[in-house]
């Protein structure tokens, strides 16, 4: 079984290669439980409702032309698209693409400690459905 090391993912935000900016991603979705017991069961029943998806990102933050900064902040409170990939070349069945719809609902332009290097950490929520293509 191959392991992989995340050393070189492919992020792309509102059609913009952040992927040098981005320090550490995280994809996730969470189903909604919902409860079907009924009279007469022994144990309870559940099924799965809707999905939650949302994903994290940690930014090394910097404000110079085409910065981080730059990128974000005109988007907040609005949804744009945004593609990763784990390895920063051809779709396939080993690196595939996650596309989706992120909402911009977050973000801490500054925070840093004195003489620590000023990073930006948001978890934004998708707005629909994760798509997975493998090519």
């Amino acid at each position: 079984m191959a392991k992989l090391v995340l050393t070189n993912a492919y992020v792309v935000l509102a059609s913009t290669d952040i992927s040098d900016h981005v320090t550490s991603v995280s994809l996730s979705s969470v189903y909604d439980i919902v409860e079907t017991t009924k009279f007469g069961d022994v144990a309870k029943t559940r099924v799965a409702g809707l999905v939650d998806n949302q994903v994290s990102f940690e930014f090394h933050q910097d404000f110079a032309s085409g910065s981080i900064e730059s990128i974000i902040y005109p988007l907040l409170g609005t949804a744009v698209t945004c593609e990763l990939r784990p390895v920063n070349t051809t779709v396939s069945a080993t690196n595939p693409k996650y596309s989706f719809s992120v909402l911009i609902s977050e973000w801490t332009p500054l925070s840093a400690a004195v003489g620590e290097l000023a990073t930006a950490t948001v978890q934004w929520p998708i707005s629909g459905a994760i798509t997975k293509a493998t090519s």
